[in-house]
C-alpha cells in the first residue's frame, strides 16, 4: 500500500534519483516493444505521493534542445507510477512536437524533476513577487480566467532570467499577456523541485543543484 505523504519536505537520495530517471528511459524504451515495466525494485521513497515532471532533451554537440516535456503539477500519485505516466506522455503527447521515434533514444538525454506542492502566494501586492521569487530555486504557476501556464525552476536559470522577466513568461506559457501577473484576479503559485538528469544518454545521473 503506497503511502499518502506528500514530498513538502522530502529529499532525495542519488540512488533514489538514478532510479527514476532510468524508471523513465525504461518506460519510454517498452513503450516500442509493448513491453510492461515492473516497480517491484523501487526504493521506499519513490513511491511516496508527489508531483513530477519528465523533460526530454535532443543533443546536438553541446547543445540542449527541448524535445519533450509533460508533468503532473500536484501530487496526485507515487512517483513511480506518476514517472511512468509522463514520461510515455513527454516522449509520445507532447502537442508541441512529433512522436519521439525509437532511433532518436540514443540522442536523447533524460530530466526528473520531483515537485514540492505548489503553494499560492497571498498577502503580498503584485508589484512584491519578483522579491520573493528565487530565480534557479522556485518554479511558478499562473492561472487567470481558466488559463494556465507553469515554468519548471531550471527555466529561469537556463535562460538568464530575472524574476521579473520569469513572472512575464510564465504569463506568455499560459497564453495571458506578459504582465497579466500584476493584474487583479491572477493567481501566482510557486514550487520548488528535486532535480535528476542525465550526463549523457543512458549514462551517468546527477542531481542538478538549485541556485539561489
Amino acid at each position: 500500500m503506497f503511502k499518502e505523504r506528500t514530498c513538502m519536505t522530502f529529499d532525495l537520495t542519488i540512488d533514489e534519483g538514478t532510479y527514476l530517471v532510468q524508471l523513465a528511459r525504461r518506460t519510454i524504451e517498452a513503450s516500442f516493444t509493448k513491453a510492461k515495466v515492473s516497480f517491484a525494485d523501487a526504493p521506499p521513497k519513490t513511491r511516496e505521493v508527489c508531483g513530477v515532471f519528465v523533460t526530454l532533451n535532443s543533443l546536438r554537440g553541446r547543445e540542449k534542445l527541448l524535445r519533450g516535456c509533460i508533468g503532473y503539477p500536484y501530487p496526485i500519485k507515487p512517483l513511480v507510477e506518476a514517472v511512468n505516466d509522463v514520461a510515455k506522455a513527454a516522449a509520445f503527447e507532447d502537442p508541441r512536437f512529433p512522436r519521439l521515434a525509437k532511433s532518436e533514444l540514443e540522442k536523447i538525454v533524460i530530466e526528473v524533476s520531483v515537485l514540492t506542492p505548489p503553494e499560492s502566494i497571498r498577502g503580498l501586492k503584485p508589484e512584491q513577487y519578483p522579491s520573493i521569487v528565487r530565480v534557479g530555486v522556485d518554479g511558478l504557476i499562473i492561472k487567470r480566467g481558466g488559463r494556465s501556464g507553469l515554468l519548471l525552476p531550471q527555466v529561469a536559470t537556463e535562460w538568464d532570467w530575472d524574476s521579473d522577466e520569469f513572472l512575464s513568461q510564465a504569463c506568455v506559457k499560459a497564453g495571458l499577456s506578459p504582465d497579466a501577473w500584476l493584474l487583479p484576479g491572477t493567481d501566482v503559485s510557486r514550487f520548488q523541485a528535486i532535480i535528476f538528469v542525465e550526463i549523457i544518454p543512458s549514462g551517468e545521473i546527477k542531481r542538478a543543484e538549485t541556485q539561489g
